[in-house]
């Protein structure tokens, strides 16, 4: 018989049998569909989180309190205060620095009308929206005047805005954060980011403001600084640390009460974390490709059994046992590769809706479900292989007599 034989003959055993060869594929269906899934939904969270911090603004230092030795305890989380307002003023003044903007933050319910919303206030200065690559899409941004005066005003970000029902005629506006009034000045342009920490999901007032109504002390929780070119990043980066050393009296050789990070770091420790995270979930999702294959070697050694007079006429008329082999193995392989096909399918629609849901996209590897097809016609090969050989053994006359 030749291939084309064969694999007519095995789609017609399948097709006479659904419900079996159906259950027999469930396995390698979930497999495959695991193994997609979860390589795409790592790809795009990789891809979105890649774009978020790209989005946070160009040649920009990241000054945070507290060691990279701590860990999480530093910067973000809050616990370490050893950076300050004048910090940021010696800061300022380096060659090769463009801009610097202090940041405090505190999380509080914004309202406006009957619609509420729990988001970050960010205390800061009019440099935020250039450190930040921020632009305005309706009104004005934080000025010197304000920021200086420390009054109540705001500026929202996009989903912000979006969530209080407030569009292009909400400049002027007022709105309370924390109960305590204050007038919208501007809405930032989207960014497109979404979901925890989104930098649209904000709203930014005078620091002097948010010092007075929100956070205690003075304290800061990060320092952004914008270099003047991408060449200088380097030596702005050395000059930074030497600064805050000799004002936080740090010795030479001694451990740094602060941590500077720059964009090329965040992006190459968030893609090596997402890779690893991906390639870990993907190798215990492939465990499920084994345990179909181990359903289709049982399927198979069942079929063999419930076929043995089949197999015997076969051979009594000619049939070589290679050709019997090939006939199981095929239908191994034909199981396999149908589990495969259906579970890209799968995989690729619960990947893209992750994505959408998670608002990161979705992003497409066509390598990924051909490696996926591939194993899967390899867990055919190799758990077809003993039912197949078990066939070829069989003695056609013993074969004939069994019933």
């Amino acid at each position: 018989m030749s291939i084309v034989e064969l694999v007519r003959l095995a789609l017609s055993r399948i097709a006479s049998s659904r419900l079996r060869a159906a259950l027999t594929m469930l396995g390698v269906i979930i497999g495959v569909a695991s193994v997609v899934a979860l390589v795409a939904v790592g790809q795009g969270a990789t891809s979105g989180i890649t774009a978020r911090l790209q989005g946070l603004g160009t040649n920009l230092l990241t000054v945070n309190p507290g060691s990279s030795t701590q860990g999480f305890t530093r910067g973000a989380a809050g616990t370490a205060t050893s950076l300050t307002a004048d910090d940021a003023n010696a800061i300022a003044a380096l060659n090769g620095v463009a801009a610097v903007e202090p940041e405090i933050s505190s999380q509080q319910l914004v309202a406006a009308g009957s619609l509420n919303s729990t988001t970050s206030i960010v205390g800061t200065t009019a440099d935020y929206a250039t450190v930040r690559a921020f632009t305005i899409w309706q009104g004005s941004f934080l000025t010197p005047a304000t920021v200086d005066a420390g009054v109540s005003v705001a500026v929202l970000g996009a989903t912000t805005a979006d969530d209080l029902g407030l569009g292009a005629n909400a400049i002027g506006a007022q709105v309370t954060i924390g109960g305590l009034p204050f007038q919208v000045v501007g809405i930032l342009q989207a960014k497109g980011s979404s979901g925890p920490f989104s930098q649209d999901d904000q709203v930014l007032i005078p620091m002097a403001t948010a010092r007075h109504y929100f956070v205690q002390g003075d304290t800061i929780r990060s320092i952004g600084v914008s270099v003047a070119t991408p060449d200088q990043m380097d030596l702005v980066k050395a000059e930074i640390q030497t600064t805050l050393e000799q004002r936080h009296g740090i010795a030479a050789g001694g451990t740094d009460d602060f941590t500077i990070t720059d964009q090329a770091q965040l992006l190459s420790t968030v893609s090596a974390v997402t890779t690893t995270l991906t390639i870990l979930l993907a190798g215990i999702a492939s465990i499920s490709l084994v345990v179909g294959g181990i359903g289709i070697m049982n399927i198979m050694l069942v079929s063999v059994r419930e076929r043995t007079h089949e197999i015997g006429i076969r051979k009594a008329i000619g049939a070589r046992g290679r050709d019997v082999l090939a006939q199981f193995l095929i239908e191994a392989l034909t199981l396999s590769l149908l589990g495969g096909m259906v579970g890209i399918v799968l995989g690729v629609a619960v990947s893209a809706l992750i994505g959408a849901v998670a608002g990161w996209g979705f992003v497409f590897n066509p390598i990924t479900p051909l490696v996926a097809v591939l194993f899967s016609l390899l867990v055919g090969v190799v758990f077809g292989v003993w039912p197949a050989r078990q066939a070829a053994r069989l003695d056609p006359i013993v074969a004939l007599r069994y019933e």
